[in-house]
C-alpha cells in the first residue's frame, strides 16, 4: 500500500486553499441560520428575499433552495412551493425530505393519492424515515376514510361502516393529536430546516 507524503512546503500551498473552503463553508452556514432565523422571526418576506438572493448567486444548492419551499408553504403560497419541491425532486431525485414535503402540500389540497404517491418514494429512498412512514399511516387513514364513507354512502343500511369510520374519525380529532390539521389534510410533519 501506498502513502502519499506530504512536505511541509506542500502544507502551505495548501493550506490558505483548505482556510478559504472553511470559510466558505462558515459563511454558507451563517446564511441558512440568518434565514432561519428570520423565518422563526415571523419575518417570511425577509428569508425569502435572502434566500431568493442566496440562490441567485449558487443556484443549484438543494438545502437553500429546500428552505425556500419551506417559506413558500409558510407563507400559504401553496403552487410555488408545489413548484419548487417538484423541482427539488426532478434535480435532485435522491433527496427525500423534499417528497414528504410534497406530499404535505398535495394531502393539505385533499390529494391524498399524490401524497401517498410521494411518500413512498420518500421511504423508498430512505427506509428508516421515521416522519415519511408515519405521514403515510396518515394518508392511508385519510383514504381509508374515503373508502368508509362512499362504502356507507353506497350501502347505507351497512352496519359495519360505521364504526370504522368514527374510529378514523377518532384518531383524527383526539386530543392527543390536537397537532394534527383539520380534517382536509393529513400529513403533519413538513420537514422544516
Amino acid at each position: 500500500m501506498k502513502h502519499a507524503a506530504f512536505s511541509f512546503s506542500s502544507l502551505l500551498r495548501i493550506f490558505p486553499v483548505l482556510l478559504l473552503a472553511l470559510m466558505i463553508g462558515a459563511a454558507h452556514a451563517d446564511d441558512y441560520s440568518d434565514v432561519n432565523a428570520l423565518l422563526r422571526q415571523g419575518k417570511a418576506d425577509e428569508a425569502l428575499a435572502k434566500a431568493d438572493a442566496y440562490i441567485a448567486g449558487k443556484p443549484r444548492d438543494p438545502q437553500m433552495r429546500f428552505l425556500r419551499g419551506v417559506i413558500l408553504t409558510e407563507q400559504g403560497k401553496q403552487a410555488e412551493a408545489i413548484a419548487a419541491f417538484t423541482q427539488l425532486t426532478q434535480e435532485f431525485p435522491e433527496l427525500p425530505e423534499p417528497y414528504n414535503n410534497l406530499a404535505a402540500l398535495y394531502a393539505a389540497q385533499s390529494q391524498f393519492d399524490k401524497a401517498r404517491a410521494a411518500l413512498e418514494m420518500a421511504i423508498k429512498l430512505n427506509p428508516d424515515y421515521a416522519t415519511a412512514h408515519e405521514n403515510l399511516g396518515d394518508i392511508y387513514a385519510r383514504l381509508a376514510a374515503q373508502s368508509y364513507g362512499r362504502a356507507q354512502q353506497l350501502e347505507s343500511g351497512n352496519t359495519t361502516v360505521p364504526p370504522k369510520l368514527a374510529l378514523i374519525r377518532q384518531m383524527f380529532s383526539t386530543p392527543t393529536t390536537s397537532a394534527l390539521p383539520p380534517a382536509t389534510s393529513a400529513v403533519r410533519k413538513p420537514v422544516r430546516q
